[in-house]
C-alpha cells in the first residue's frame, strides 16, 4: 500500500519551493528568453514558452521526487523534462492515488509582456475531482490556496497556508472573459455585461484580466472552450470554492475527472451568481 500524503500535506510542503520559484519568475521576467513556438496553431497563448517555464517545472520536479517519490506527477513541459521517467506515473490513478500537476507559468504570453498576472499554478487531482490548488502570483506578491470543500484562501507570499484569509469577492465588475475560440459571443451577451476577447483584445502594452481575474473581482464570469487541468480548470475549481457556479456550456453539471480526456474539462462556463451564469449559459445557447 502507497503512503500518499494528504493534499494540505502536500502543499505545505511544496509552498516554501514554489515562493523560491515566484522569486525566480519575479526576477528574470524583463529578461526572460523565449523559445520555440510549443505547437502548430495560431493561439499564442496555447504556444509560448520560456526559460521561466523550463526551469521552474524542473525546480518543482526536484521538490517533489526528493519529497514524495512516490507521488504521480504531470507538468505542462511533461515532454520536455528530464525527470518525467522518474515519476511512478503521469495521468490519474485510482481514488486516493493523488496526481500533481504543475502549470509552471499560466498566461506565459503575459509574462512575455511583462505584464503582472501571470501564476505558478500547482494542483491536486483525485480520481473523481479536484482535491486543492494553489496559485502564485508573483509579481504581486499573493498566492491563492483551495481545498475541495474548504473554501479558497488568499494571503501575502511570506504567508503559511494557516494564516491565509478566506477569500470573498462581494462586487466584481462586470466584466466576463471570452477565451480562445469564445469571441463570437461577445454580440451576445445582454447589458451590463463587458466582453473581454482574449483572441481579439489582447495587448502587449496594456493589460487584461487572465482568468485568475475570476479571485481578484476584475471579472464576474469567463466562458471557456475548454478547461485544462493544470490551468483554466483548476482556476474554476477555486472560484467554485469561492462559492461561484461552474457548469458545461449547456448548464450541466461538470463530469467526473476520470470522464475526461486529455486532460481538460469540456467548455466551462463560470458565474460569480446564478443570475450572471444563467446569463452566460444563455447567451451561448442563442449564439
Amino acid at each position: 500500500m502507497l503512503d500518499i500524503p494528504n493534499p494540505r500535506q502536500i502543499l505545505e510542503t511544496l509552498l516554501p519551493h514554489l515562493k523560491v520559484a515566484a522569486a525566480y519568475a519575479q526576477q528574470i521576467q524583463h529578461g526572460i528568453a523565449n523559445h520555440p513556438d510549443k505547437y502548430d496553431s495560431d493561439n499564442f497563448f496555447a504556444n509560448a514558452l520560456t526559460d521561466a517555464d523550463l526551469s521552474i517545472q524542473t525546480f518543482v520536479e526536484v521538490a517533489l521526487l526528493a519529497h514524495f517519490p512516490q507521488i504521480r506527477f504531470h507538468g505542462e513541459e511533461y515532454e520536455k523534462s528530464y525527470n518525467t521517467k522518474y515519476f511512478r506515473a503521469i495521468d490519474l490513478g485510482p481514488q486516493g492515488d493523488y496526481l500533481v500537476t504543475l502549470d509552471p507559468i499560466d498566461g506565459t504570453q503575459f509574462y512575455m509582456d511583462g505584464h503582472a498576472n501571470y501564476q505558478i499554478i500547482l494542483t491536486i487531482l483525485n480520481a473523481d475531482q479536484f482535491e486543492a490548488v494553489l496559485a502564485m502570483s508573483p509579481a504581486q506578491q499573493i498566492y491563492y490556496y483551495a481545498l475541495r470543500d474548504q473554501g479558497t484562501f488568499v494571503g501575502r507570499l511570506r504567508d503559511r497556508l494557516e494564516d491565509c484569509q478566506r477569500l470573498t469577492v462581494e462586487t466584481p465588475k462586470n466584466n466576463v472573459l471570452l477565451g480562445w475560440d469564445m469571441g463570437y459571443l461577445a454580440e451576445h451577451l445582454p447589458e451590463p455585461y463587458h466582453a473581454i476577447s482574449v483572441q481579439t483584445d489582447y495587448s502587449q502594452t496594456a493589460q487584461i484580466p487572465n482568468v485568475n481575474g475570476l479571485l481578484t473581482g476584475d471579472l464576474a464570469g469567463a466562458i471557456l472552450a475548454r478547461g485544462k487541468f493544470i490551468d483554466g480548470a483548476a482556476l474554476a475549481f477555486m472560484a467554485r470554492e469561492m462559492g461561484y457556479w461552474v457548469t458545461a456550456h449547456d448548464g450541466s453539471a461538470l463530469p467526473p475527472l476520470y470522464a475526461c480526456r486529455d486532460y481538460e474539462w469540456p467548455g466551462l462556463v463560470i458565474g460569480a451568481s446564478p443570475t450572471v451564469h444563467q446569463d452566460l449559459v444563455a447567451a451561448i445557447r442563442n449564439a
